[in-house]
């Protein structure tokens, strides 16, 4: 689950209450607080499967599946819904590792359930790879709260306990002989590294969905209805190498050229939070690799850096700042004979940003399905990226709701059990057609 943040809007007054969030060029504002389920008297039906929930997701925390390495993850999910009732032939696996920069040793899993007809088919998925800091997670319950018992790892809930929500629902389907819309649920592997897994699937693939309903980290009663678009780049500097101490002068500092243009994106206002005319968005430098010795002037440099607005034409302007600041920097600093340095900045379209509107199908039928599991939906817009960037770019509405993480990608992370429980109830009630 890469880093987001909610952004603040007004709120609107409705029959059916429901707290919104959108975003705004202004400062951001606090993440929206969802407010605060309260405890409720539950039946011995209920428990009984609190209980399976809960096991199915301490089980699928404690396999590793960093993101490139999902195939035990995968296999175990795929031998959970045969044992639950799937035939073979419902199953399949994308081709994520095919496509993807990063290979892969497996793709995503894919269960497509018929349903009643007339109904539009419904997608309910969470991916299955997480940060390598989850690899040796030991899941324990402490209290109200699932934790590592390894204190050197995270625990993985991000997003195991989203894949759990939906392995739940998935077998819940299996063995009901209730009606139900047709459903396609997935699994896709290499989120964390740059949403492959959804990035690269087909909407063939999975069935043609009408409506997405994506499961990933933080609290049950939040939705995210929109997202932030995003570039990566990577950037070259060449300088000339020549002996620091004896001819320095024969030298271009790769790295002189490379501060030179950051500092000019600070000055300018383009690095860190960006705000101008009206507009609003972030870049940021995070990984600078260059040089090997002090006596040594530096003649390569390697970034990486993004740019990030909800603004797809000012995200390009972030885009262009950056590149020409770079172009600026390298003819600031020459040698003797007049050489100077030369960059080159590489980028791609990581994700593109999104905004679902407060009356589409999915998003009510999201409210919807919060409220029955007693909560009270708030709507927000994230400042990261996630699965439904790439699905609702391609024409399938997509909300993602949280499932009760917290401090995901450290290791404090932890599982909010109540939290994990209302949102398989959330599972569920789409799963099983929960209208507006």
């Amino acid at each position: 689950m890469p880093q987001r943040t909610a952004r603040r809007t007004t709120s609107r007054t409705t029959k059916k209450k429901t707290t919104r969030k959108s975003a705004a060029n202004g400062k951001l504002d606090k993440k929206p607080q969802a407010k605060k389920t309260p405890a409720k008297k539950v039946t011995k039906s209920e428990d009984a499967q609190n209980r399976t929930a809960l096991k199915l997701v301490m089980e699928l925390m404690a396999i590793p599946g960093p993101s490139g390495e999902e195939r035990l993850i995968v296999e175990a999910i795929r031998k959970k819904l045969l044992a639950g009732g799937a035939k073979k032939s419902m199953l399949s696996i994308d081709d994520t590792p095919k496509k993807s920069p990063l290979g892969g040793n497996s793709g995503g899993l894919i269960l497509k359930v018929p349903g009643k007809r007339g109904l539009p088919r419904r997608l309910l998925m969470a991916h299955v790879d997480t940060v390598p800091l989850c690899v040796g997670c030991k899941p324990v319950r402490r209290g109200d709260f699932v934790v590592s018992a390894n204190k050197s790892t995270a625990l993985g809930a991000d997003d195991r306990a989203g894949a759990s929500v939906v392995l739940n629902a998935a077998l819940a389907v299996l063995k009901s002989k209730v009606d139900h819309p047709p459903l396609t649920f997935y699994w896709p592997v290499q989120e964390e590294v740059g949403l492959f897994g959804a990035r690269f699937i087909s909407m063939a693939k999975l069935g043609n969905p009408k409506l997405g309903f994506n499961f990933d980290g933080g609290d049950y009663q939040k939705l995210i209805i929109g997202a932030t678009g995003a570039y990566r780049l990577e950037i070259e500097v060449r300088g000339h190498a020549s002996h620091a101490g004896m001819s320095p002068e024969r030298g271009v500092s790769a790295i002189a050229i490379a501060s030179l243009a950051i500092a000019d994106l600070a000055r300018g206002g383009w690095h860190g939070d960006i705000h101008k005319n009206g507009h609003h968005g972030t870049s940021n430098i995070g990984v600078i690799q260059g040089g090997a010795a002090t006596n040594v002037v530096t003649d390569l440099v390697k970034l990486r850096a993004e740019a990030r607005s909800h603004d797809p034409k000012f995200r390009k302007k972030i885009l262009s700042e950056m590149t020409a600041a770079f172009r600026r920097a390298a003819k600031q600093v020459a040698n003797v004979d007049g050489k100077t340095g030369k960059t080159q900045v590489t980028s791609r379209l990581d994700y593109e940003s999104f905004l679902l509107g407060e009356d589409d199908p999915c998003v009510q039928i999201g409210e919807n399905a919060v409220r029955q599991a007693g909560g009270t939906p708030v709507c927000a817009i994230a400042n990261g990226g996630v699965d439904a960037n790439w699905l609702s770019a391609r024409g399938l509405p997509t909300v993602t709701f949280g499932c009760g993480q917290i401090n995901p990608h450290m290791v404090t992370e932890q599982l909010d059990i109540q939290q994990f429980h209302h949102a398989c109830q959330v599972g569920l009630s789409l799963a099983f057609g929960s209208q507006t």
